[in-house]
């Protein structure tokens, strides 16, 4: 891995996003398992206000870390299989240095942001390929119909 390509962020700021609640515009994710599910959540953020995915972070806020290279590889092939047209994302790959375990030698772990852009419209294709219009209503990605 090339550790030229990541940033360094602050603890501070990565608590502050780890404080933050999931809602509309927020999603934690400890891996992507499947590219179906996540097209869901990048179509209704996108279709509802936009928003961010933090991957690599339990949903209780436990930091694991990730393969960042591997996550992007679902993310964006998710993104260009299933969603109709495709969102408009932005990836931040931040190394963070985990000094819980061991203050003398902090563990390196990895973690991905990822923008999704406002873009009203998108549709995602499901198991039989209909097409079907998803939003985000607090924590939850729920499908709209007649839409």
């Amino acid at each position: 891995m090339n550790k030229d390509k990541f940033e360094n962020f602050d603890p501070e700021s990565f608590q502050l996003i780890l404080k933050s609640k999931e809602g509309t515009k927020l999603d934690r994710k400890l891996k992507i398992t499947s590219q179906e599910k996540i097209a869901k959540t990048i179509a209704a953020m996108a279709n509802t206000e936009g928003g961010e995915l933090l991957v690599g972070v339990s949903d209780h806020g436990k930091l694991i870390g990730i393969d960042p290279e591997e996550e992007m590889y679902m993310i964006r092939t998710a993104n260009e299989k299933f969603c109709k047209p495709s969102a408009i994302l932005d990836f931040r790959t931040i190394q963070y240095l985990d000094y819980d375990s061991n203050p003398l030698e902090p563990l390196e772990k990895y973690f991905l942001i990822v923008k999704i852009s406002k873009s009203p419209g998108i549709r995602c294709m499901d198991k039989k390929g209909n097409l079907k219009y998803y939003i985000r209503k607090n924590d939850r990605t729920v499908s709209v119909v007649g839409i």
